[in-house]
């Protein structure tokens, strides 16, 4: 058996628009329904959704059939729980607030088996389909998306250093924690915070790394798309 290509990760590396949005209710049913609504990704989000692995692992067997590449979002960028979630069959990852390219590293690091990370080795599991996917552990790299979550003045000022980090597939900015790291909790269409949006892409773009936004309005999604998201 061969190893499942990773279509999400092979658009944003060629440049392709990718359009999607995030699945918070915790429900393979809706998960299911949305997959195949002709969507490009879909994050299951374990940050701010109450969901936990086992409801993580019902979810991507309800998508599998769909048009949508699932992207799970942990709580945090712990190697533990990425562990978990990677053995689960998860293949592309969405870790918040990085503040580094240490974290950055760390983050990548924990998808990685050794020599090159730390990610423990388990024979049996769902993303290897139990040991029938013939060299797993030598493949899984290559189908394994990284996206890392900006979303700090802090971790902006940064950015370059982030995105440069070896593994690090993408980089999504996250405008809510941004806004409020910048003064205007709840303003996310701030002056100020455009900017800095719209400055992020940019420099993404001069390093050739893609970016990525989540966007409140039809109108926010266009004018990010022309700024030069995918």
């Amino acid at each position: 058996m061969e190893l499942a290509k990773n279509r999400f990760k092979h658009a944003i590396a060629e440049g392709d628009l990718q359009i999607g949005l995030w699945s918070s209710l915790c429900s393979n049913l809706v998960a299911e329904g949305i997959s195949q609504s002709g969507f490009d990704w879909i994050v299951i989000d374990m940050e701010h959704a109450p969901n936990e692995v086992p409801g993580v692992i019902s979810q991507l067997q309800a998508m599998k059939g769909g048009t949508a590449t699932p992207l799970v979002r942990p709580q945090w960028n712990d190697f533990v729980l990425i562990k978990r979630l990677l053995d689960a069959g998860a293949q592309s990852l969405i870790i918040p607030y990085v503040q580094n390219r240490e974290e950055a590293e760390k983050a990548v690091a924990a998808t990685r088996y050794p020599p090159h990370g730390i990610r423990g080795v388990s024979g049996s599991s769902r993303s290897s389909n139990y040991g029938r996917v013939k060299d797993y552990f030598h493949k899984a790299e290559s189908e394994l998306c990284v996206i890392v979550q900006v979303e700090t003045a802090e971790a902006m000022e940064q950015l370059e250093e982030i995105a440069s980090v070896d593994g690090v597939d993408g980089v999504f900015i996250g405008p809510a924690d941004l806004s409020a790291s910048l003064g205007y909790l709840g303003k996310m269409n701030a002056e100020e915070v455009q900017a800095a949006i719209r400055n992020a892409v940019e420099r993404l773009d001069r390093i050739g790394k893609p970016g990525g936004i989540l966007s409140a309005s039809e109108e926010d999604c266009r004018r990010y798309i022309e700024w030069g998201y995918t």
